[in-house]
């Protein structure tokens, strides 16, 4: 039964029944005849005796509830909401407890609500077939999921691990553009072939640190859809080029057949016959286009000055080279290469870049050789990057998209791979990396 005084109600009490006590025994002992000095003496004596013992007593209850709650409070800080106190016989201590319980109670709620989000977020982001990889400010690797563990260290663990330790276990490829930071669209090579990435660096803040989040998404098979779908749509267009030259071009044939039993419409036949010569010509333009792409012969690899390179593509196009030329001579198909680079510099002018801000930077390493051509045009949008390296995928009103498809086939077939990603502050940058491999086989 809760007790009807307040907490300091009963310390006044307490302090008056000991006041009484005081002085009630001086007065006592010397109605009976005890010296003066002993009775007070005797009588303060009894009255801080009586006076401690009542508070002890009455503070019992408090003192009991707050080491209830300094434990609890200590649970707490351990993230454990689980312990509930018993409410004392004390109105107020026992509104005090309560209001703990229910502040324990709705903890308890959300760490089992949030837990189970957590859960469902790390199935769906576990399951999920993009690679996440979460960095913080020291290069240790704080979470990962398993398609990252399967692409960075097949399949064993990785959490805990430096980024720098993981990479010499991934694709090269791979490796290098995580630790530039680069983003973009990658190829890469397995045991199963040619794959294709799309890799993208972000930076927050958690709990007061910087972290790095990396995304690396498979493109393989999108771009093996968009490729048939873009087939399609080529076929399509074929199929109505052809029949719009080759419709006028029956009709002609039959008009002329008419025309040299006439022996005074010569005039009129040799027109038929340039309009049939003219739709010809149109016809061997527009298929000449798609033969270049479609019977690209095999590299013919040589070794390739790059000062006698440079001498070959300056006149034909503006740019800047940025760097020394490597000491080391290139390895590969000078025309082949020649002209995937052309091609690359003339979409940089095309994108809107000035001549000087388009650069070419050529390197070497142990393993191949980089071509990098970077701009300050317009830049790309993730679905553009996405689909750019498709046969027959244009942006320009009047384009072909044969360009970046063409320079994919011949990097390809030289067994290196092609990188595409925006530049910070505007612009694309373009990587062509050329192995050296060839010249040993």
């Amino acid at each position: 039964m809760p007790k009807l005084f307040s907490l300091e109600g009963r310390l006044v009490a307490t302090a008056l029944l000991g006041l009484m006590v005081g002085t009630a025994i001086p007065w006592l002992l010397l109605a009976l005849g005890f010296d003066p000095r002993f009775s007070w003496a005797l009588g303060l004596l009894l009255g801080i005796l009586v006076l401690i013992s009542l508070i002890r007593l009455v503070l019992r209850p408090l003192t009991s509830t707050l080491k209830a709650l300094r434990g609890g409070l200590l649970n707490f800080r351990d993230g454990d909401f689980s312990i509930s106190l018993v409410p004392p016989k004390d109105r107020e201590l026992g509104e005090i407890t309560s209001l703990y319980n229910d502040i324990s109670e709705h903890l308890r709620r959300e760490r089992a609500h949030i837990y189970q989000r957590e859960l469902l977020l790390d199935t769906v982001i576990q399951s999920s077939p993009q690679a996440l990889l979460l960095v913080d400010q020291s290069d240790h690797i704080i979470y990962s999921n398993s398609s990252a563990r399967t692409l960075l260290n097949r399949g064993r663990p990785i959490q805990g691990l430096l980024l720098q330790k993981l990479l010499p276990n991934s694709p090269k490829e791979i490796a290098r553009a995580i630790e530039h930071w680069e983003n973009g669209l990658f190829n890469y090579t397995d045991d199963n072939g040619i794959h294709s990435l799309h890799i993208g660096n972000s930076t927050f803040v958690l709990n007061a640190h910087k972290h790095r989040l990396i995304v690396l998404r498979e493109m393989t098979r999108e771009l093996t859809r968009a490729e048939v779908a873009v087939w399609k749509k080529v076929i399509r267009l074929i199929s109505h080029e052809l029949n719009n030259s080759l419709a006028p071009i029956s009709s002609l044939s039959h008009s002329g057949k008419l025309l040299t039993t006439q022996p005074d419409k010569a005039a009129a036949l040799e027109k038929v016959f340039d309009i049939i010569a003219e739709r010809c010509e149109h016809l061997t333009e527009f298929t000449q286009g798609y033969a270049s792409f479609a019977k690209l012969p095999a590299p013919s690899c040589e070794t390739v000055d790059w000062l006698q390179l440079i001498g070959r593509i300056a006149p034909l196009q503006q740019f800047t080279l940025s760097g020394t030329l490597p000491e080391r001579p290139g390895y590969f198909d000078p025309i082949q290469i020649e002209q995937a680079l052309l091609n690359l510099l003339k979409n940089a002018r095309e994108a809107g870049s000035d001549n000087k801000d388009i650069e070419l930077h050529i390197a070497t390493d142990g393993l191949g050789q980089r071509l990098v051509i970077a701009d300050r045009g317009c830049g790309m949008s993730e679905k553009i990057l996405h689909q750019a390296l498709l046969p027959f995928f244009s942006t320009k009103a009047h384009g072909v998209g044969l360009g970046l498809a063409l320079c994919r086939e011949i990097v390809d077939a030289h067994g290196g791979y092609i990188q595409l990603l925006n530049r910070s502050g505007g612009g694309v940058q373009i990587t062509l990396w050329l192995p050296w491999a060839k010249q040993e086989s």
